[in-house]
């Protein structure tokens, strides 16, 4: 039996709720940040995303990946205050998708010109 696109959906499929996880400007960055360098400092990731993010964009892309199960937070009980953020494992079940995006952007990127 053929599959008519009539009868379809696409927020039916799990592509459409992997892109609901991970869109925005930030959310891949903060994802590779975690993957590359495993527990990363809130600091620590903002000089290494750069001066395009915000400290208000960045703690609100962390907030939202934590809230779904992505990113964990641990919290020091000291001053100053330390925060410490890394992939949960659900979050490591991207790696394979983050590594395959990887490996594309190297294969794809022209040449830079000398």
């Amino acid at each position: 039996m053929t599959r008519c696109i009539g009868n379809e959906s696409f927020k039916d499929t799990g592509l459409f709720y992997t892109l609901k996880l991970i869109k925005g400007k930030y959310k891949l960055r903060v994802l590779y940040t975690l993957m590359e360098f495993g527990v990363v400092r809130f600091g620590e990731m903002k000089r290494y995303i750069g001066n395009e993010i915000s400290f208000f964009m960045l703690n609100r892309t962390l907030k939202e990946l934590e809230a779904d199960n992505l990113v964990k937070r641990k919290e020091y009980n000291q001053l100053p205050q330390k925060v410490e953020y890394s992939l949960t494992e659900r979050g490591k079940s991207l790696i394979p998708l983050l590594d395959g995006l990887c490996t594309w952007g190297d294969e794809h990127k022209p040449q830079e010109i000398t």
